[in-house]
């Protein structure tokens, strides 16, 4: 089965190996056909592409899925409950990807392990360069001096904390609620030898305390989910002093998809990041305004840079597919990885989700606002 115009710029085939792949497509929309794909029941020689093709046609995607929808809505609902960012689920959520294993993630990182949006200054710029222009920007943008501590909500593995502390020289302390995150950054903080100018705590966002110069968010919002959005920036506000600077990196969906994306369950909520919910711009805002004092100051979206990253990171995984074997995982899994890296190349390069940076201050800074389209 081919896909879209051979002559066009996406063309994809899909070879079918079982027939329940046309049943399940039937009853489960996209997200049986993705279940169908991890299952083995059909494959493609391009996958972001065959993706990018239904995006295009995201019209005739969801007239399909409209009646489906409502089949299937009871079950969707319970598991959304069952997924909700309280306390404890946004632990448990957490732990169900990020806790994998360092040495899987390490596999197609590159040695920064930042696991967000790079920025290229060109198409010849390494994922390691880009990773730490992203970073610099970050710090930059925050303004960051050896006088001031920042807080950093979402610690990954430490990139930003290592990066902030040694090129910046201020203090830094960063915050996850994941156990294996904090045990490989506090490794490589001390490696770095910056183990007198960072923190690494165990702590979710609402019960951190105290009160910071800076702060910086990076592509931790997602796992907030929209209910808790206003409680986010209620306690972003809160944590920062007054002319305090705050940094938030986010992925976003179009604002005139975002209520149907708040009341469904795709493929990435379903089976990558349980619980995750992609904001909007507007949402953003919106939550910011009714939450906290903050302003936004400057907007830059990286859409396009993402996608980049993307191709990279599915790069690096193929190749290094023996080991991701070697470490237990089973061929569904890689299957399903594949899948995920793929579905989202595909959705940043169509433009469907990007990622932009909010850089947000209290009211006593007094900043004008500036909107660009980041840099390429």
């Amino acid at each position: 089965m081919t896909l879209g115009d051979p002559a066009a710029d996406l063309a994809a085939t899909i070879e079918v190996h079982d027939r329940r792949f046309y049943r399940r497509v039937a009853l489960g929309g996209d997200l049986g056909a993705a279940e169908s794909l991890l299952d083995g029941d059909w494959s493609c020689d391009e996958l972001p592409a065959l993706v990018r093709i239904f995006i295009r046609n995201l019209e005739a995607t969801d007239r399909l899925a409209g009646w489906l929808n409502l089949l299937r809505q009871p079950a969707l609902w319970w598991w959304r409950l069952r997924r909700r960012n309280t306390r404890r689920g946004a632990a448990r959520n957490i732990h169900d990807h990020y806790d994998l294993g360092n040495d899987f993630f390490s596999l197609f990182l590159d040695d920064t392990l930042c696991y967000s949006c790079g920025i290229y200054a060109d198409s010849q710029t390494s994922l390691r360069d880009a990773s730490l222009a992203k970073l610099d920007r970050v710090c930059r943008q925050l303004d960051l001096r050896p006088t001031d501590h920042l807080l950093e909500i979402g610690s990954g593995w430490g990139g930003l904390a290592i990066h902030a502390a040694a090129h910046f020289g201020c203090r830094v302390t960063t915050a996850t609620i994941s156990r294996e995150q904090q045990k490989l950054a506090t490794q490589r903080i001390r490696a770095a030898g910056l183990a007198d100018k960072v923190e690494v705590v165990l702590s979710d966002y609402r019960d951190l305390t105290g009160q910071y110069d800076k702060l910086a968010s990076i592509e931790m919002i997602e796992a907030v989910g929209h209910e808790n959005l206003p409680t986010f920036f209620r306690q972003c506000g809160r944590l920062l002093r007054p002319n305090g600077l705050m940094l938030l990196q986010a992925i976003v969906i179009q604002d005139q998809r975002y209520r149907r994306h708040i009341r469904g369950t795709d493929f990435i909520s379903r089976h990558v990041f349980p619980g995750g919910c992609l904001p909007s711009v507007e949402a953003l805002v919106g939550a910011m305004a009714r939450g906290s004092d903050l302003a936004v100051r400057e907007l830059a979206d990286f859409g396009p840079h993402y996608g980049e990253t993307l191709r990279r990171w599915r790069a690096a995984f193929h190749n290094r597919l023996a080991e991701v074997r070697s470490q237990g995982f089973d061929q569904r899994f890689i299957r399903l990885w594949d899948y995920y890296l793929a579905y989202c190349e595909a959705a940043f390069d169509e433009r469907q989700v990007s990622v932009v940076q909010m850089r947000m201050a209290r009211p006593e800074r007094g900043e004008p606002m500036l909107i660009s389209a980041g840099s390429r």
